[in-house]
């Protein structure tokens, strides 16, 4: 049995039938090379069930928190059906991209059991006309509730279901798993007087240790940058979402972009993936008249694992944010800005300390933190107050050796997130098998035309790796578009 952090428990308290708050890599596999050609769904069944020991998030699931006083438990779940986590339906005919999408956002859309363990897997076949795929592709939609994990140890579910290579060893680990009882109501309320009497104490000692920390923070940053621009803006995307979902991306080519960063001294992947997304809103926003004249800004977490030495288990996250130069026309400048922004935003987070967010959290009472959420969103949504962050941008670097699944090669992997009202845009980003994934999830009242803004970052991205790899005088390269799928 294992208690909640405050952090993971947010996350709980922010689920509702309109904010579902889970996770979904999405991986896309070929298996036009095996013999017979077809991995069936039982051997998916028994990859799953072979590997359940490698990740305590398959077989446990919530129980307790003293109605909403502390935070909840996890615990083994006694009554676990693998069954009824792992779904296989298909495609209808023809089976191309939009079908994909549009089956891709339904599924992100509905909740996951709180009952029950906090995921699901859908075995997604009939991916027959998608373009730049092989013959007799399938796919695995992942759902994983964001209490659960955060997108470091996504990636680590990610590695516990593949194998690095097409016929994997049998592991010869037992599994000794077993169901656990939930704890009686004495445990739990026993628990919940302690830990809300420590929890006052806590916050005093956060405070006192965050309060110089935040000081110098922003006395080195005043010296980085002198003269602050004002970020304050608000978009269509800063409003109340509904339960509606849609979803799309662009692939690209990694090697590519590493080169198109490049162009830029000191740009990082995450710079030009930052920028990319700049573009795509500047561009969407201006076609519909709704372009701010200052730059929009993104939230991007951070992994605090190496910080704080802990295990990777639930939510170890920070949150840094990043200019993201939508006032800026020209790519490589705005390129140029991102990445300026970005290291200044990196020396800020590092001086006030990258875990300072899970920190304060957990001198917070629950029920405290539950209705501060509430009121700040709902103050948020019913005025046209500015918001200070517009998007999410989440970057998880995933596996570049081969990956395997019964025997099928992983061919491109994709990420969505969660949206929430006042945030309606999410940019999943991952790398995987030589290329690299921005996948967008939006509600669909606000973004009606997804396919527009797709092609919005893929011009966006055409103009910068156009400028970036163009030789002086040559005038503009042939542009490589990534392969759509």
């Amino acid at each position: 049995m294992q208690q909640l952090t405050e952090l993971d428990n947010a996350f709980v308290q922010m689920e509702s039938t309109r904010a579902p708050m889970h996770i979904s890599p999405v991986i896309i596999y070929d298996q036009s090379k095996l013999r017979g050609g077809k991995v069936r769904f039982k051997q998916i069944l028994d990859v799953f069930r072979q590997n359940l020991h490698k990740s305590a998030v398959f077989r446990r699931k919530l129980t307790g928190g003293a109605m909403g006083f502390d935070t909840p438990y996890w615990i083994e779940d006694a009554n676990f059906d693998l069954e009824f986590h792992v779904r296989h339906i298909a495609l209808p005919r023809p089976g191309d991209w939009r079908q994909f999408c549009i089956l891709l956002a339904r599924l992100h859309a509905r909740r996951l059991d709180l009952r029950r363990p906090l995921w699901e897997a859908y075995v997604i076949e009939g991916l027959n006309e998608v373009e730049g795929l092989p013959a007799k592709s399938f796919a695995i939609m992942l759902k994983v509730h964001h209490a659960a994990i955060d997108g470091v140890s996504a990636a680590e579910i990610l590695n516990a279901i593949h194998s690095p290579t097409a016929k994997p060893e049998p592991a010869a680990v037992e599994d000794h798993w077993r169901g656990e009882r939930p704890p009686s109501s004495v445990q739990v309320w026993s628990r919940a007087y302690w830990n809300n009497l420590k929890r006052p104490v806590k916050f005093l000692e956060t405070v006192g240790t965050l309060v110089p920390r935040l000081i110098q923070a922003n006395r080195d940053g005043a010296e980085r940058e002198p003269e602050v621009r004002p970020h304050m803006a608000k978009t269509r995307f800063n409003s109340r979402i509904s339960a509606f979902r849609v979803t799309d991306g662009i692939i690209l080519d990694l090697d590519r972009l590493k080169a198109v960063k490049d162009a830029i001294p000191g740009a990082t992947v995450n710079d030009a993936i930052v920028s990319i997304v700049g573009g795509g809103l500047r561009k969407y926003l201006e076609k519909h008249g709704e372009l701010p004249d200052t730059s929009l800004v993104c939230g991007a977490p951070i992994n605090v694992r190496v910080e704080r030495n802990s295990k990777s288990i639930g939510n170890q996250v920070g949150m840094m944010t990043i200019d993201m130069a939508t006032d800026v026309d020209e790519p490589l400048e705005r390129l140029r800005a991102v990445s300026q922004h970005a290291r200044d935003s990196k020396a800020y987070s590092s001086a006030l300390g990258a875990s300072a967010m899970m920190e304060l959290s957990e001198g917070l009472w629950p029920p405290v933190v539950g209705i501060g959420m509430r009121v700040a969103t709902l103050a948020a949504v019913s005025s046209d107050m500015a918001m200070p962050v517009h998007t999410t941008v989440s970057n998880v670097p995933g596996p570049q050796a081969p990956m395997y699944l019964a025997g099928a090669r992983v061919q491109l992997l994709m990420g969505m997130g969660p949206i929430t009202d006042m945030m309606g845009l999410f940019h999943g980003v991952i790398s995987g098998a030589g290329r690299i994934t921005i996948n967008f999830v939006s509600c669909r009242e606000m973004l009606p035309d997804p396919e527009f803004y797709r092609s919005c970052l893929q011009a966006a991205y055409d103009e910068l790796e156009a400028a970036a790899l163009t030789p002086p005088g040559r005038g503009k390269t042939r542009r490589r578009r990534a392969a759509r799928p």
